[in-house]
């Protein structure tokens, strides 16, 4: 997916409503399947399936955590927190990693569906800069090691 920032528009846009948002509803979860989640249509029916029975079924959270997996496979759910009357989600590409050296997705709300949407949204945004290489961040692709800097700045 090329940098678009139309697409970056939309985005803002739908983050906004999740976080204006007290609750999740149907059409909010289409809103993000249909801005954020470009390559879940790709996916066949049986995706889309999945995710409307737990719609359906008022399983939030485990909709937006399905729609992590079938959008962004490489992210994993690091951390989900409650703290002070909020949920925090962090969605990590290498877990692996000491919270310090990871770069992480991260959304907080009041409601955890919400939260682990808004990181989505994150993840997202992550996601389409490093493929344009517009973060300016390197994309040497890691095979579950660790990718550390050795340049000598002395």
């Amino acid at each position: 997916m090329l940098f678009d920032p139309k697409h970056e528009r939309y985005l803002g846009r739908l983050e906004a409503d999740l976080h204006r948002a007290q609750t999740p509803t149907p059409k909010l979860m289409s809103d993000v399947t249909a801005q954020a989640c470009v390559s879940f249509t790709a996916h066949n029916s049986r995706a889309e399936l999945i995710i409307k029975r737990l719609i359906g079924a008022g399983a939030w959270t485990d909709a937006a955590l399905a729609l992590i997996a079938f959008e962004l496979p490489q992210w994993k759910l690091r951390r989900l927190l409650y703290e002070d009357g909020e949920w925090h989600c962090s969605l990590s590409r290498q877990p692996q990693l000491p919270i310090e050296l990871d770069a992480v997705a991260e959304g907080s709300h009041c409601a955890l569906p919400l939260a682990v949407l808004i990181a989505l949204l994150h993840a997202r945004r992550d996601h389409a800069g490093r493929e344009s290489g517009a973060t300016g961040a390197s994309s040497a692709s890691t095979r579950g090691g660790y990718s550390v800097c050795c340049d000598n700045f002395a």
